[in-house]
């Protein structure tokens, strides 16, 4: 089973809302749609679940066309980041709406609505309501009547997006494994590059409707193709400003650090340089010896990271630390910058080194 669009396009009013697009969705793969909010990812979903029409190109599902199929007649099943259940019916009615929509026989309904309970641990709660839930258990159901359904493919919307902090931990985790083994291609929209690494599988990166790169989400990250996908897998922002290359030197203003690695190979000439923000320490540590002195505007601490956003020659940077760090907005501090972890863009926005 395989998920397949074929040059589709979006067009709103003459608008384009998604540019060309190819891609090929296995099932057996956690498949993750990762980008920032107006990328294009809902667009992608409800194109692909027959919610919205395509203005041009295909869709195939087990290289059958759906094109032009509604949403009923494609068996798929779709979970919003909003708690889609009927306010009127039980759990156990909830789960097994399509299923009875599908005129499944009685007992075979009851089997898989108690599986389906079983696995998101909603047994004891199948005869209440949903207002009788939290709201972690209303999203449990949700995914239950998904799993249920027995469908070709299954599309969620950022579904863990209204959570507190403790049901997403335990949900994310969860989500993997629900699917595996179930014959479905499974598709995840998020906004969160963590998120997206948590999840693992395989990845495409959205920007401006269109797909930038798509593979193994390990290697996404790891390995941008260009300084666009750099900048979808990276929370916060990447830095990047421009370089040249020369000779075995990079020079960045009055900063310069030795050309190793693929850098080496660079011909001399001008780039762009990017490096994540966990890789812009507070102090000398490791790898990270290029001294980047700048002027700090914004500081935070979130749990056991110090971040502080500083203005370095004229460009605005982020570093990213673990601990607690006394920073002071206004004073000026040097941050020191892991070159091994640079990565080198040509002119084009194309991946050089």
């Amino acid at each position: 089973m395989a998920l397949e669009l074929k040059e589709i396009t979006k067009v709103v009013q003459g608008v384009t809302h998604i540019k060309p697009t190819s891609l090929t969705l296995e099932q057996g793969h956690f498949n993750v749609l990762l980008g920032e909010t107006g990328s294009g990812k809902t667009s992608l979903i409800k194109m692909m679940a027959g919610l919205d029409p395509i203005a041009s190109g295909q869709i195939l599902m087990d290289g059958v066309d759906v094109t032009k199929l509604t949403t009923q007649k494609r068996k798929i099943s779709l979970v919003h980041q909003f708690f889609v259940n009927y306010p009127h019916m039980t759990v156990f009615e909830n789960i097994a709406s399509p299923l009875k929509v599908a005129g499944m026989a009685k007992s075979e309904i009851e089997g898989r609505v108690q599986e389906a309970a079983d696995i998101l641990q909603l047994a004891p709660m199948l005869h209440r309501r949903p207002h009788e839930l939290s709201g972690g258990q209303q999203q449990r159901c949700a995914l239950a009547r998904a799993i249920a359904k027995d469908s070709q493919a299954v599309f969620l919307d950022e579904p863990l997006a209204n959570l507190d902090y403790k049901l997403r931990e335990e949900l994310r985790e969860m989500l993997p494994e629900l699917f595996a083994g179930r014959g479905a291609v499974v598709v995840y929209a998020t906004s969160e590059p963590e998120e997206a690494l948590l999840l693992g599988g395989e990845t495409a990166l959205m920007m401006d409707g269109r797909v930038a790169q798509f593979g193994a989400t390990a290697d996404l990250y790891r390995a941008p193709a260009s300084l666009t996908s750099a900048q979808v897998f990276s929370d916060p922002p990447i830095n990047y400003a421009p370089v040249q290359k020369q000779g075995d030197r990079i020079v960045m203003g009055d900063v310069s650090w030795a050309a190793e690695g693929a850098a080496a190979g660079l011909a001399d000439g001008g780039y762009t340089v990017a490096v994540r923000p966990h890789h812009i320490l507070p102090q000398p540590s490791g790898g990270a010896t290029v001294a980047l002195k700048g002027r700090i505007g914004v500081t935070e601490l979130s749990g056991s990271e110090s971040s502080a956003h500083f203005t370095f020659d004229d460009h605005g940077w982020v570093s990213l630390a673990h601990g607690a760090h006394p920073y002071e907005v206004g004073e000026d501090h040097t941050f020191y910058m892991d070159a091994g972890a640079c990565f080198y863009f040509a002119a084009d926005g194309s991946r050089a080194a």
